[in-house]
């Protein structure tokens, strides 16, 4: 019988230590300029519509609960090869209609490299961006709403 897929040692495989504290840093420095939130979540399989299980992802990591209603998921499933990117109604209106599917290309061009932290990390700044300039970070009322942690299976 096979062992059950052990996420902690996934990560350690597939980022070094530095290399999961760039990300973190990324999503951190990201946040330091906008309102909007962005989280990672990694996982080894996804059965189905990629969109579909990061919209569970989402869903279960209580994404939606932003009060601007502008967090941002990256999904990636390593074993199959797939990633999602999956905004929040509020920053979906603002948006060019092509954003996530450009954001994707950009990272999927580091992902056919070997280069996965890097391009998280690319994609984590691309989506940054956007939510600065339509979420800049208030001073006064901005609170970090949901985990900067690289999340690992559910």
């Amino acid at each position: 019988m096979p062992l059950p897929f052990n996420f902690k040692l996934m990560a350690a495989k597939l980022f070094s230590p530095e290399q999961k504290a760039q990300i973190v840093a990324a999503i951190k420095a990201a946040e330091t300029q906008t309102s909007g939130e962005i989280q990672v979540h990694i996982e080894s399989r996804c059965k189905g519509s990629v969109l579909d299980r990061a919209a569970q992802v989402f869903e279960t990591l209580k994404m939606y609960q932003t009060k601007e209603r502008n967090g941002v998921l990256v999904y990636l499933a390593v074993e199959d090869h797939k990633f999602a990117i999956l905004g929040d109604a509020g920053i979906n209106a603002l948006v060019p209609a092509n954003f996530w599917e450009s954001t994707k290309d950009l990272m999927a061009d580091f992902f056919r490299q070997g280069k996965f932290s890097e391009g998280l990390i690319e994609g984590i700044h691309h989506a940054g961006e956007q939510l600065k300039a339509h979420f800049p970070f208030d001073s006064q009322n901005d609170q970090n709403e949901l985990s900067d942690e690289v999340s690992f299976g559910i």
